[in-house]
């Protein structure tokens, strides 16, 4: 299946795609204390329980995750007829998720995990659940309501916690239907063979889930990419996709792509994975090409991360967080042309923008100009001349502000990525280092040989605000 392409995150705050989700749903409960004695009885902590909670878990935490973004959801499934299973139906309910496609299985478990939490640490855990394949009776009324929705959706997320839910005859059957449909598939898989998932849209194991289901060791790139291929071309996927934990996340495609994340303070990896597959779902549903779409799943899995217990993130927190990355210090901005090259190879998958100029005395137009350029794409660079290349253009008289002080005030600019010091006359060798999508430049340069032209995909011309430039207020200056 062809992924449409879209280039903005505006369609995720106007479009709200309709997701069904399939798998094994489940009961998080968690008992939360505060330690400070070992138990007389055994050489154990005794927590103080102060509090109790229970939320949706496995399954149920994509559900709650897509919710969050804003999506409409319905859940196919299997539950015991136990006091747990109407719990779980009952927090569906209150949602607003269509679940009346779960099937209740008499004499079957409904799963529950039950957590100690003592000061903010995870103690012990304790599961109570049956975990035996759904009869053949749940499998076709499954089956059944899945063909009865699957038209009204726009993608179906599996997710597959191994408690017998996504048997292999159902999920066979489910790709098929995806397939008739045209749906997009994406499946959070489990165990040592993939095999009834071939045919999906894509997959999102970790990285010792990959290692294991494709029977190798994974330490290195190398060996990254050889396990990711193998298992996109062998369940002719569109993409894998490998969730590398701190190290961000590996895309297959036509291509190996890896996407870094950025280190924050991590209070519980609990559910990262759910959140993982219901942001790429709900990205890819409205439209995000499949990179901007891992880029949105990194984020959310960052947020998650960052708070404890079984844990969602809103639109409006992944863009919060999104813009802390991009507020970043100037002086972490400001970078050697090896450290750009070498950063710039964890992002090929961004749009990368150039300009170039002297930037003596920032203003107005300068401002403009620059957020301008990076409304182009995704990654501004400037170049910068340093201060004896802009003496050889425009005289002695110049700079009127040092290298140091130009490439600070630019880098504290909400605009600009990143910006480099250039010795040379034009930044043609530094144009071919960092090979930019789009060249920028001013409009007086119509009709006019563009440095760096032939390398970069595109050139783009700015017109300057009139009025506005250094040599202007230089002069206005000198009349006083």
């Amino acid at each position: 299946m062809k992924l449409k392409e879209y280039t903005t995150m505006h369609n995720l705050k106007n479009y709200q795609p309709t997701i069904l989700v399939i798998g094994d749903l489940m009961l998080d409960h968690y008992l939360w204390g505060k330690c400070e004695r070992i138990s007389p009885e055994a050489p154990v902590q005794v927590v103080d329980i102060q509090k109790e909670s229970t939320v949706l878990g496995g399954a149920g935490n994509v559900v709650n995750n897509l919710v969050s973004l804003g999506a409409k959801v319905s859940v196919l499934s299997v539950v015991g007829d136990d006091a747990n299973g109407k719990e779980l139906l009952s927090m569906l309910s209150s949602l607003g998720v269509d679940a009346h496609g779960i099937v209740e299985e008499v004499g079957r478990k409904t799963s529950k995990k039950s957590r100690v939490i003592a000061s903010h640490q995870q103690v012990v855990r304790y599961d109570n659940e049956s975990k035996d394949d759904i009869s053949q009776k749940s499998i076709e009324a499954l089956l059944l309501e899945c063909e009865k929705s699957i038209e009204r959706v726009d993608a179906v997320l599996l997710s597959d916690y191994g408690k017998g839910v996504l048997t292999e005859a159902l999920t066979c059957n489910i790709v098929l239907l995806a397939k008739k449909y045209n749906k997009l598939l994406l499946v959070d898989p489990k165990g040592e063979d993939y095999g009834k998932y071939s045919g999906a849209t894509l997959i999102t194991p970790n990285k010792k889930e990959a290692s294991i289901a494709s029977k190798m060791i994974i330490s290195d790139d190398e060996s990254l990419k050889k396990a990711g291929n193998f298992l996109k071309e062998s369940l002719s996927l569109c993409y894998a996709i490998i969730t590398l934990s701190e190290d961000g996340i590996a895309i297959f495609g036509d291509s190996f792509e890896k996407m870094p994340t950025v280190a924050r303070e991590v209070y519980d990896v609990t559910g990262a994975g759910d959140t993982v597959l219901a942001s790429l779902g709900y990205a890819l549903s409205c439209g995000l090409s499949i990179q901007k779409a891992v880029s949105f799943a990194n984020s959310a899995a960052a947020v998650v991360v960052g708070k404890l217990g079984s844990a969602t993130a809103t639109i409006d927190e992944i863009d919060a967080y999104e813009h802390s990355l991009r507020s970043a210090t100037a002086e972490s901005k400001i970078k050697t042309k090896e450290e750009l090259v070498h950063l710039l190879k964890s992002r090929k998958s961004q749009k990368i923008i150039f300009t170039n100029g002297c930037f003596d005395i920032l203003h107005v137009g300068h401002v403009k100009y620059l957020e301008t350029a990076r409304s182009y794409g995704d990654i501004l660079i400037v170049g910068l001349n340093a201060d004896d290349s802009i003496k050889r253009l425009k005289g002695e008289s110049r700079p009127i502000n040092s290298l140091e002080d130009r490439a600070y005030i630019l880098a504290s600019l909400e605009s600009v990525s990143y910006v480099i010091a250039f010795e040379e006359d034009t930044p043609l060798e530094l144009i071919s280092a960092i090979k930019p999508d789009v060249l920028v430049k001013g409009a007086d340069y119509e009709g006019k040989e563009v440095v760096g032209s032939a390398i970069a995909k595109e050139v783009r011309l700015v017109t300057f605000i009139e009025g506005k430039s250094t040599t202007q207020i230089i002069k206005k200056v000198q009349q006083q």
